[in-house]
């Protein structure tokens, strides 16, 4: 099976939870992200990995033309109801079904890194967005800037066996991302980190938005959900406070930009 085919089952397995609780909380990635891009009216805007469309909403609200793809139907069917004035279809970012040059910003939040082939990807963002326009992508920093891989570590200890590929940090160490910019022709390229301080309520919200996800989703073929559950509820312990909210403080993302000659 591709790889985004298999992508697009797990993150449209339990599509409520990423949509209701866990997606917001990366808002301050996409803010700094649009910030970055200068996103304002009547930018072209591409929402690659759009998910349930919140960072589209605030595309949209800056005045864009808004945009957006993702391998799972049903995160898509979120952003098309939040985004009404929005184009969405279900698409892989290697394949993507868009003319040459059409787009000024490709905005590319927590998707790039689960593409098959980057550099393809990278090269098919390109594709698509006109001269002088811009490739954004952001992702977790790294691991050490992330009090949320105490998350991470937990799932993996559960495994039977080590997770196969570079694991959820592979593209966030240094240079890493930049060089993947370099590697496909893209010119002038910046960096910069933004914190998203990822809150909930209590562990029950915890977990409806985090098993939603499409790791958690895979792990669930190999696990029970009783046992990864009870891992990732002592991983967390630590960030619980006394009215039984969860605050994990620190979470920096890393941005990467580039421009198309």
């Amino acid at each position: 099976m591709k790889k985004s085919q298999l992508q697009g089952e797990l993150w449209g397995q339990s599509p409520n939870g990423w949509a209701e609780v866990q997606e917001g909380l990366h808002k301050p990635l996409w803010e700094a992200m649009l910030h970055e891009t200068k996103v304002g009216v009547n930018t072209i805007f591409l929402d690659v990995g759009c998910g349930s469309g919140g960072s589209s909403i605030l595309a949209k609200e800056r005045g864009a033309d808004v945009h957006g793809i993702d391998v799972a139907e049903g995160l898509l069917s979120f952003a098309i109801e939040r985004v009404p004035e929005g184009v969405f279809q279900v698409a892989d970012i290697e394949n993507l079904p868009y003319e040459d040059n059409k787009f000024d910003v490709i905005f590319a939040a927590n998707s790039l890194q689960y593409s098959e082939d980057r550099i393809a990807a990278l090269h098919e963002l390109k594709r698509v967005c006109k001269p002088n326009g811009q490739i954004i992508a952001g992702l977790f920093g790294l691991p050490e800037k992330v009090d949320y891989r105490v998350v991470f570590k937990a799932v993996r200890d559960t495994m039977p066996e080590p997770p196969k590929g570079g694991g959820p940090f592979e593209l966030s160490m240094e240079d890493k991302l930049e060089s993947l910019f370099v590697e496909a022709g893209l010119e002038n390229i910046q960096s910069g980190e933004v914190n998203c301080p990822f809150e909930y309520k209590d562990f029950e919200t915890f977990w409806f938005g985090n098993v939603s996800a499409g790791p958690f989703q895979g792990m669930l073929k190999i696990v029970s959900e009783t046992e990864l559950k009870s891992a990732v509820r002592e991983a967390v312990d630590e960030f619980c406070l006394d009215d039984g909210r969860i605050l994990i403080p620190q979470n920096i993302f890393k941005y990467v930009v580039g421009n198309i000659q």
